[in-house]
């Protein structure tokens, strides 16, 4: 399961067989970084997998 967790922001990494072409995790992962964020995922075989993304606040305006 480690290694699967070190590669699962893999671009084309995916782990279905019949389905899918591993861009999702790898888009979503690249679109946090630009926004200074992070993502983390926990997960238990036979349970399921549980995503954690952080965005940082936007500062408030400055008014004039």
């Amino acid at each position: 399961m480690e290694d699967i967790k070190k590669r699962v922001f893999e671009p084309f990494f995916t782990t279905k067989a019949d389905s899918g072409v591993g861009l999702g995790l790898s888009i979503s992962y690249n679109i946090i970084q630009q926004h200074n964020g992070e993502i983390a995922l926990e997960s238990e075989p036979g349970k399921g997998t549980i995503f954690t993304i952080r965005l940082p606040k936007k500062p408030d305006a400055k008014t004039v």
